[in-house]
């Protein structure tokens, strides 16, 4: 393929999607990531689009939202991580909130092997997901059906949600930031997700690393409010996303990262710790001060383990549904 061919099936795909990594990029027009950077810089000096961490954006700053078709596409072997990892979090008997997104459908499909589950959600892909899990209750908010992320938004979504406490939201966005927290790109959608986060004792946001750095209209959590984040491992080269871990673990953020297969340990990463091989975990220590727990309860800093005790855990969820 001619550069210019390239360059072209390149701005394509950033139109269609808004937001495509550079490792998806090289996958489809069948270079290395190398080529595919050089081609990315040839064509923001002409203004077509913008470089981002690790990828490419539509020009103008802040990106748009894509539809499920395309979302379903991009990061697929990155979601899948994440989602393993993140369902390591959720423990038999639990009740949480799931927000809609392609990440949480990945995870909602790992929640069915877990007895005894309470799922509240707005998403009618995460429903789908656990239509068939016998021992997963689920439970669906109203609303008015957004056609293009199938969620439910508006006031009654949101009224749903009144009164409702849980242990855990597990949110996704279109992107994320040290500096605003998790954003995304419609206010209705953003709206549902504050409604999910007042609902939550802990928020864990879920975002691949294509997200890290970028910036979009609404605000859905602040970073002072995200408990944990589950990533994947950003590309070698990617130096703006480990920074931007960097500065969420400054903040207080435990971080967890998801790799693909292959690879060794490699340079320090957020909290000084050594980044491990691909397809291991990476718990990054907190060095934030203490706060108070969204909604409520004792503040006090939180565990450098992604699983914590597992006894005082049951016995905070079980004095959450006392309530």
């Amino acid at each position: 393929m001619f550069a210019a061919e390239r360059r072209q099936l390149i701005l394509e795909m950033v139109r269609a999607n808004g937001a495509v990594s550079l490792r998806e990029l090289a996958r489809v027009v069948q270079t290395s990531e190398v080529t595919v950077r050089r081609d990315v810089r040839a064509l923001e000096a002409e203004g077509l689009l913008d470089r981002r961490h690790g990828g490419a954006v539509l020009p103008g700053g802040f990106t748009r939202e894509s539809g499920f078709p395309q979302k379903s596409h991009l990061a697929t072997a990155e979601k899948t991580a994440i989602a393993d990892l993140a369902a390591n979090l959720v423990e038999e008997g639990e009740a949480i909130v799931v927000g809609a997104g392609t990440t949480t459908q990945e995870l909602a499909r790992r929640l069915a092997r877990v007895p005894g589950l309470t799922v509240v959600t707005n998403s009618l892909l995460v429903a789908q997901a656990l239509a068939h899990a016998n021992r997963v209750e689920v439970v669906m908010t109203g609303g008015t059906l957004r056609g293009s992320n199938y969620a439910l938004v508006g006031s009654g979504a949101e009224q749903s949600l009144h009164g409702l406490r849980v242990s855990r939201a597990f949110l996704s966005g279109a992107g994320l930031t040290a500096e605003r927290g998790l954003s995304t790109s419609n206010m209705l959608s953003a709206s549902v997700d504050r409604a999910l986060v007042q609902a939550a004792a802990e928020v864990v946001v879920l975002a691949d690393h294509t997200k890290l750095g970028t910036d979009t209209m609404f605000q859905t959590v602040p970073t002072d409010l995200i408990t944990r984040l589950v990533t994947d491992e950003p590309p070698a080269h990617d130096e703006r996303a480990a920074t931007e871990l960097q500065a969420l673990a400054d903040q207080g953020v435990q971080i967890a990262v998801a790799g693909g297969q292959g690879g060794s340990a490699g340079s320090a990463g957020p909290g000084g710790d050594a980044v491990p091989a691909r397809g291991q975990r990476r718990d990054v220590p907190l060095p934030g001060p203490r706060r108070q727990v969204p909604g409520g309860g004792n503040g006090g800093l939180r565990s450098t383990s992604m699983l914590g005790e597992q006894g005082s855990e049951r016995a905070r969820v079980a004095d959450l549904r006392r309530r």
